[in-house]
């Protein structure tokens, strides 16, 4: 099983995040040109190789309009009435360890809202599944700024200059990781840092309460170097992307990156990433279960079609008997640790449950790729899986379903046409 795993003990943030995983690239230059192609405004992106504690590793360089962030002011994602965290020390919280605010010449402050940078997203030259993943961050992003400034997502407004280079990281994080196509990702216990950092409102604890916020239910730790470690992009992005989150598992490293911070501590300042192939690996999943007697079959139905939308991997319904002898049905979910809370309030929104019962299941899988065939009825995908002494595959329905209905056949007779090309 093609694995990522994300050694975070200095830290994370997203221009860390996005050098550790470019080093793993053979051709790094043609991704830093096609994410100079993309079309976000005023940014450009370069790297240069750097040495900390003796190490050489990658580092990542934005600019927005020519011009690079001064440090020691933060990109807040803020309310529209705030003008950022300044830090006076340390990393700001919004997207790395170094960069803050730039105000713009002539010292007037922009910002654009949530909706604005949504528009934005949707604009650039991405595949659909990246700019699902880039919004999907943001939306962690915003949640996280709302609940700790106790504003709706909507009043959520991002410094102009800070957002474009957020927004390169994010974006950059999201491409990678879909060149890379990790089947799992595993991030190690994260070090966040310790002591305050002073902003414009008094002292903050470290760490930032967004970084607070998105890293709830994530292992986290504080040992031995002052200063913030962890910014708020850097963790929506690692509670995006994370399958689990704990030691390494063993797995035959193929590439290593290192993703360089631009301060120095007494420590290396980056982010290590290992990509290997890790064999037979046992998956940890959550199912969360609920009994109902009062929906019916649409709504049943429909249901299951938005669990599947929040993120689950599996639901289906068994047939129950309930209370005073009435007939129900169990809901059955099954999701990863980091859907776990989507899928929650999912299933609260859409079925009538007063109360969910959750368990931690371990499955054991078949490693899984895809390969697209052309037939002369067009191309056909075939799902591949192998593992454990044993190999199968198939074909995908959708595709094996549009041959049967153009030539007015049986899926069966469908199957048999291809598996004879």
């Amino acid at each position: 099983m093609r694995t990522l795993y994300f050694d975070c003990s200095m830290g994370a943030a997203g221009d860390m995040l996005t050098a550790a995983l470019l080093a793993l690239l053979p051709d790094s230059e043609s991704f830093l040109a096609e994410l100079n192609g993309l079309g976000i405004p005023g940014v450009r992106v370069r790297k240069e190789v750097v040495n900390k504690c003796g190490i050489s590793g990658t580092q990542v360089m934005v600019t927005v309009d020519g011009e690079a962030e001064a440090a020691g002011e933060t990109p807040g994602d803020q309310p529209h009435h705030e003008h950022g965290h300044k830090h006076e020390q340390e990393h700001p919280p919004a997207h790395d360890h170094t960069a803050g605010h730039r105000q713009p010449a002539g010292g007037t402050h922009y910002h654009r809202g949530i909706h604005e940078i949504e528009h934005l997203i949707k604009g650039l030259k991405l595949s659909p599944k990246v700019k699902a993943d880039v919004l999907a961050v943001y939306a962690l992003l915003a949640e996280a700024e709302s609940h700790v400034h106790g504003v709706p997502v909507s009043a959520i407004h991002f410094h102009e200059v800070g957002t474009m280079d957020a927004l390169a990281d994010i974006t950059a994080v999201c491409l990678l990781m879909e060149k890379i196509a990790p089947e799992q990702v595993i991030v190690s216990p994260v070090h966040v840092g310790s002591g305050q950092v002073r902003c414009a409102h008094g002292i903050l604890p470290v760490p930032a309460p967004a970084t607070a916020y998105l890293l709830r239910g994530v292992p986290i730790y504080s040992s031995g170097i002052t200063g913030e470690l962890c910014t708020p992009t850097g963790a929506a992005l690692l509670k995006y992307f994370a399958t689990s989150f704990g030691e390494m598992p063993p797995i035959k490293v193929q590439a290593i990156g290192y993703g360089m911070g631009r301060k120095d501590f007494e420590a290396a300042n980056c982010v290590r990433v290992f990509l290997g192939e890790a064999e037979d690996k046992q998956n940890r999943v959550f199912a969360l279960n609920c009994n109902v007697d009062d929906m019916t079959a649409e709504e049943i139905g429909f249901a299951m079609d938005r669990l599947l939308a929040a993120g689950a991997l599996e639901v289906f319904t068994v047939p129950v008997g309930m209370k005073k002898s009435r007939p129900g049905t169990l809901i059955h979910v099954l999701c990863r640790e980091q859907d776990r809370e989507k899928v929650v309030r999912a299933i609260f929104k859409y079925t009538t449950t007063i109360g969910i019962r959750e368990v931690v299941c371990h499955r054991y899988v078949l490693e899984r790729s895809f390969t697209t065939l052309q037939t002369p009825y067009g191309e056909v995908r075939r799902k591949d899986s192998v593992g454990y002494g044993v190999r199968r595959s198939k074909y995908e329905y959708d595709d094996i379903s549009r041959i049967a209905k153009e030539k007015g056949i049986s899926i069966s007779e469908a199957i048999r046409l291809i598996a004879e090309e």
